[in-house]
């Protein structure tokens, strides 16, 4: 029998897309025959993997999990939103936002995780879904917050099942005050958060970039405005902008007459300890992806071999 090697094995699923230990098993099924393997897969239907990766994955859910001073979010896509309702795929997105607690909180290493019990990592239990389901999905993206004390909560907007749903946020606060006032107030923010898409936590936070565009979005519509005058338009513009982009400046969706900053302040006066808003995380599902855009009918004549 051929040894087979790492670098076979690596061989075989950039070729095919299947995992690594079903391209380990058909090496040694096929005695180390790369072109007999492939074979050996695709009678198996894992080969099917490698066909879908090139089209556009832009539906699927985003999930969310948080036992409590930790939280992670993850992104899966999918091609359709019918695979989004599908069991299978919901079990693996919901288990893989559970080993995202345990990573570092980067896609590589949760691609890299294995799931408990088992020796398949997230990225080939991917790759097996995909041969089963028959579509193309990705693991998109992934994030994870925590704090010493405190609470980190979440929210799922458009919810299908617990913890899964269209657009998740996180909000990390800490603070030693009362873990039952944060979690009810941070899931408050969370939904505003995921409402009102803030750019930042505060005006330190944005883009230098974006404060660039804004100015001279201002400078041309204020043009020939002495100098001394441009620069308190400016000033005036930026804080107008970071009242409407920035989340500690925006008014709270449940609450509008306040601030979110002024609600934390309210809060902390009850808890009787300071409460610092370290972060937080919104992902909304295919934002950014381009879709295909697509000719049905044309698609569908296609298949059925009629012309046109």
């Amino acid at each position: 029998m051929a040894i087979v090697t790492a670098a076979m094995v690596k061989d075989l699923r950039e070729k095919t897309g299947a995992g690594m230990m079903d391209c380990k098993g058909a090496l040694n099924e096929t005695d180390g025959d790369i072109e007999a393997a492939i074979d050996w897969l695709r009678t198996k239907g894992l080969a099917k993997a490698a066909k879908k990766a090139g089209r556009t994955a832009a539906e699927g859910l985003v999930a969310v999990e948080s036992p409590g001073r930790s939280a992670a979010i993850v992104e899966v896509n999918s091609e359709t939103d019918f695979v989004a309702r599908n069991d299978a795929f919901q079990a693996f997105v919901r288990e893989t936002a559970k080993i995202a607690l345990m990573t570092d909180g980067t896609l590589e290493a949760l691609e890299a995780e294995h799931f408990p019990g088992s020796t398949t990592t997230v990225k080939d239990k991917l790759q097996e879904l995909i041969a089963t389901v028959g579509e193309n999905m990705t693991l998109r993206r992934v994030r994870k917050l925590e704090v010493g004390s405190g609470f980190v909560a979440t929210y799922v907007h458009n919810q299908v099942s617990e913890g899964l749903g269209k657009i998740g946020v996180l909000v990390a606060l800490e603070s030693t005050g009362d873990v039952g006032e944060l979690s009810t107030v941070g899931r408050q923010i969370a939904a505003h958060i995921a409402a009102m898409n803030p750019v930042a936590v505060d005006a330190s936070g944005v883009d230098p970039a974006t404060l660039e565009r804004e100015s001279a979005i201002l400078r041309e519509k204020n043009a020939g405005k002495p100098d001394n005058v441009m620069a308190k338009i400016i000033e005036s513009g930026l804080k107008s902008y970071y009242k409407e982009a920035t989340l500690l400046d925006q008014a709270f969706v449940y609450e509008p007459s306040k601030s979110v900053g002024q609600l934390l302040k309210e809060v902390q006066g009850r808890i009787g300890a300071p409460i610092t808003l370290t972060g937080f995380v919104r992902y909304a599902l295919g934002e950014g992806i381009e879709k295909d855009e697509t000719d049905f009918a044309a698609e569908v004549a296609a298949q059925s071999g009629v012309t046109r």
